[in-house]
């Protein structure tokens, strides 16, 4: 686990560059689907935290995740967090971000896991469901995660609303068992 100070700061500094450049929207959900990528490839972590691997190999292995559409503010943004050695605390400081944009919506952030990527009518009908459950504002984001089979999980703050099939399952088998 990082430092609360790193994190934060780091977090801070993304925030007020991808602000400034007006691209706070793009970044962030950019950000977060890379953070996604890190966390589900073992090879992609090993790449971009590998000490003996130039920075130049780990600014091309970035690009070529992010592809050609990428904003280039977040190409320079995850080139300054790798190359200064937090590539292992980028999740921690994308979710740190992700929540300081939605505060300065007025909004709270949910994270949605689910197996396959979700429309934007169904992204906005959970963004509504979740909504009602907590009586806030709630933005979504999206990591596609295969090991959510069927359904989605998502954790709003402390708060977790687990509509997973195999939560589904596993209530059954209690009812049965009772």
């Amino acid at each position: 686990m990082a430092s609360e100070d790193l994190v934060s700061g780091y977090a801070q500094a993304l925030f007020v560059v991808a602000e400034a450049e007006g691209a706070l929207g793009a970044v962030e959900q950019e950000l977060f689907a890379f953070a996604g990528a890190i966390e589900a490839s073992m090879d992609l972590r090993q790449a971009l935290t590998d000490a003996a691997l130039p920075a130049a190999n780990k600014e091309a292995v970035i690009r070529e995740v992010l592809g050609d559409t990428a904003n280039p503010v977040t190409a320079s943004l995850l080139a300054f967090v790798v190359g200064s050695g937090h590539a292992k605390e980028l999740g921690e400081i994308v979710n740190r971000m992700a929540t300081m944009a939605a505060e300065r919506r007025r909004h709270v952030l949910a994270e949605v896991r689910t197996a396959v990527p979700l429309t934007d009518d169904r992204r906005r009908r959970i963004a509504e469901a979740l909504s009602r459950a907590t009586g806030l504002e709630v933005e979504v984001q999206v990591i596609v995660d295969p090991s959510v089979v069927g359904g989605v999980v998502a954790h709003v703050g402390d708060e977790v609303f687990d509509g997973s099939l195999a939560s589904r399952l596993d209530d059954a088998k209690q009812q049965l068992g009772s």
